[in-house]
């Protein structure tokens, strides 16, 4: 796949049609990729790169490389799509400016789960080829390892191989996943006590240094000046002074998001503490689904957010909720 990419935006440079490549490239590692934008067809020829590593969702970036002249290739996966289409609903990306080109997508992987898989802290090479892995060390021999054992978490739930926007498509196109398993860890959750659940994201969000990875990765998270970046709001740029301040920081940015977040995971793909910060979300997509009816966001581009679509059914702060035939008023 890697090459037919490279072929087509190569062609897509030399006839004019785009001004520039977003794509990937790879850093100091084999499994060390990042998002990079290519002006010339000699960047695409010598640094392009599009393999089992590639996870990252490309769709943020068009918030700004939609505003430079000229047109913009972009090669999006199924997942990273429904985030573009959602930019778009929001208006914070100029469709005219954008070339998509769709890829099929069957997971990326965890180079966390391969260590463990492998044995081996250092991995000095991976290849992949009809959805399997060889793997090697910086002493040992390759070792073979499918890539459905693998997979990001983000990946194991996948919600859908289809793409519900682009202008072109290379490889197969895909379907919805109906059963994808996305929300049960989200419902074991619900069945805790409070007093659990209350330990267990304190247990997780304990961890949080305040990074902002997530915030930064996120699609959603476009604001110009995000609240934690304002030096009048008390809480800018600086480590948690309490655990009250842990949590808020999360959750705020949970709720910022709530009824717009696609559930792409990039979230918790790039926190370095490992914090499932995506579970916080699926929790909010769960509730909407049950009190509004079945919802994802990005999923087209005219369908309304429930929590921005006022109905004479929408559920009442008075009305309580009911899961599973049990009041969780």
């Amino acid at each position: 796949m890697q090459e037919i990419m490279k072929k087509k935006a190569l062609t897509l440079l030399a006839d004019g049609t785009v001004t520039r490549v977003l794509g990937w490239k790879r850093g100091d590692f084999v499994y060390d990729i990042t998002p990079a934008v290519f002006e010339t067809a000699e960047e695409v020829e010598t640094a392009f790169v599009y393999n089992a590593f590639c996870g990252s969702n490309l769709s943020k970036y068009l918030v700004k490389e939609s505003r430079k002249e000229g047109k913009t290739l972009v090669f999006l996966k199924p997942c990273d799509s429904y985030s573009l289409a959602q930019l778009l609903k929001e208006h914070r990306v100029n469709r005219e400016k954008v070339y998509v080109v769709g890829i099929e997508c069957y997971g990326k992987a965890d180079v966390e789960k391969i260590r463990d898989k492998k044995g081996a802290s250092i991995i000095r090479s991976v290849r992949e080829e009809n959805g399997m892995l060889s793997v090697r060390g910086l002493v040992d021999a390759d070792a073979s390892i499918p890539l459905y054992e693998v997979l990001l978490e983000k990946c194991e739930s996948c919600k859908s191989k289809k793409h519900p926007i682009y202008d072109e498509l290379l490889g197969d196109e895909g379907e919805v996943v109906e059963d994808c398993n996305r929300f049960d860890l989200v419902a074991r959750l619900e069945a805790m006590t409070p007093d659990e659940r209350y330990e267990f994201w304190r247990g997780e969000l304990s961890r949080c240094i305040r990074c902002n990875a997530c915030r930064n990765v996120c699609p959603a998270c476009t604001c110009e000046k995000c609240i934690f970046d304002n030096d009048v709001s008390g809480v800018a740029q600086k480590a948690a002074a309490d655990s009250f301040e842990e949590n808020m920081f999360h959750i705020i940015r949970a709720f910022h998001v709530v009824g717009r977040c696609t559930d792409c995971g990039e979230c918790s793909r790039v926190c370095p503490q490992h914090i499932p910060l995506h579970l916080l979300n699926r929790k909010f997509i769960k509730d909407i689904n049950e009190l509004y009816g079945e919802y994802q966001a990005g999923a087209d581009p005219d369908t309304r957010p429930p929590l921005v679509n006022y109905t004479l059914s929408d559920a009442e702060p008075s009305i309580v909720h009911t899961r599973g035939g049990k009041d969780n008023g």
